[in-house]
């Protein structure tokens, strides 16, 4: 139920470890909260967590991503301080047992020994001791959440009802649709005139297909893709599989409608959808346990974030980033 409140604190971050974003830090404070201040250092290892949302190649927008990711990892660790901060004015307390519980379980999930862990930490730096440390930290995080976060458990069936159908697209069956194409190919090396010309080969089979020759036959005919053999059938494919491009068109259509000319990467396609099934809402009786569960956790991090929202509005928050 805690899951997306915990992944915010960092719980299940453990064994991320503090990997940088850039070469050396000159450290320097970047944020003050309550008096307590915030170095460039630790936002540079909590940044690590996010870099694999720096894909950028171009110089400025890379630099642009770089800056969200810091700011990401800022506020992140001002939630924490906060957080911290509520945590020592309340006097929660956790336990050497509660501390070894949780290494334990973090152990058998990651399916690692005990030395193995050691070897783990080391790599990225830390000792077992302050391992220990973190892990304490943040089962008083998780403590102070689970009292600040209150839900009422009892929940009518009128408001689990409301829940499922504003998210009925969660509970819907697999989806899986059978496309057969015509692939008209572009050679990487194509000129625009060349590419000109294969649309107008790919138009001319198109009209064809409209003036009533069947399209199974086109495709044995003209498709340069290996699907041609079987008529240009791909057979059933789960929603998702294909390219975005491919698939929106392919299931705009209605069973037995061939497609306009469409364009990917791979070359100019035409498209008739033979078949398709699942994607209707599974009763709401099948999966009510389900439902109970994601709008409990729904609403504790609704929770979560009015809490952490009074936090920081009765903060004095300075950021020098």
């Amino acid at each position: 139920m805690m899951k997306k409140v915990l992944c915010r604190v960092g719980l299940l971050l453990l064994l991320c470890g503090p990997t940088t974003l850039r070469g050396a830090v000159v450290d320097r404070i970047v944020a003050v909260v309550n008096q307590e201040i915030i170095i460039l250092s630790e936002v540079e290892k909590a940044a690590g967590l996010f870099k694999e949302e720096i894909k950028a190649e171009d110089r400025l927008e890379r630099q642009e991503q770089v800056q969200r990711v810091f700011r990401k990892a800022l506020d992140n660790l001002i939630e924490e301080k906060l957080l911290d901060q509520e945590v020592k004015k309340a006097g929660i307390k956790v336990t050497g047992k509660e501390v070894e519980g949780t290494i334990d379980d973090i152990k058998r999930r990651n399916a690692i020994t005990q030395e193995g862990l050691e070897k783990a930490l080391a790599n990225e730096g830390l000792s077992v001791e302050a391992f220990k440390k973190q892990v304490e930290k943040r089962l008083q995080r998780m403590k102070l959440l689970q009292w600040a976060t209150k839900v009422e458990s009892k929940i009518g069936e009128k408001e689990l009802r409301d829940f499922y159908q504003r998210n009925i697209h969660r509970y819907r069956t697999s989806e899986s649709y059978r496309p057969s194409h015509i692939l008209f190919a572009i050679p990487k090396e194509a000129t625009p005139q060349e590419v000109l010309e294969i649309r107008k080969k790919c138009q001319i089979v198109l009209e064809k297909i409209k003036g009533g020759e069947d399209f199974g036959e086109m495709a044995l005919l003209y498709s340069e893709d290996i699907s041609s053999k079987d008529r240009g059938d791909l057979g059933f494919i789960n929603r998702g599989e294909l390219l975005p491009v491919f698939e929106k068109e392919a299931l705009r259509l209605q069973v037995g409608e061939v497609s306009g000319i469409v364009q990917t990467n791979f070359g100019f396609h035409l498209i008739k959808l033979l078949d398709r099934k699942g994607g209707d809402p599974s009763p709401f009786e099948e999966v009510k346990e389900r439902v109970q569960a994601e709008y409990y956790e729904a609403e504790t991090e609704k929770a979560f974030k009015q809490f952490l929202g009074t936090l920081k509005e009765k903060a004095v928050i300075e950021i020098k980033l």
